[in-house]
């Protein structure tokens, strides 16, 4: 079963171009993974620097190897000190 994820994420006053820009360096090598279905990034209309990844992961163990992968690490390491928040949300699609 696939899984969903949106994470969102708010920038410390300030370190908003900065967040900006390490958030758009995951992306390529996030998409490239295997079992990556989508994952996107958007950025609020209403609260600039704060952004929200949206993922579709073909199943759990796409997304635990995710989570391992080298450039994820490295991502989380450069952005840990220009986050205010970070809220994570594991879904799952509700079908009629």
């Amino acid at each position: 079963m696939a899984v969903i994820i949106t994470a969102i994420l708010k920038a410390k006053p300030g370190k908003e171009p900065l967040l900006r820009e390490e958030l758009k360096k995951v992306l390529p090598a996030s998409r490239e993974e295997e079992g990556c279905v989508k994952y996107t990034l958007h950025e609020s209309l209403d609260d600039k620097g704060t952004f929200m990844f949206y993922e579709i992961w073909k199943d759990e163990t796409a997304l635990q190897h995710h989570m391992e992968a080298p450039h994820y690490k490295e991502y989380r390491k450069n952005v840990a000190d220009l986050l205010e928040t970070r809220e994570v949300y594991r879904l799952e699609e509700v079908v009629e």
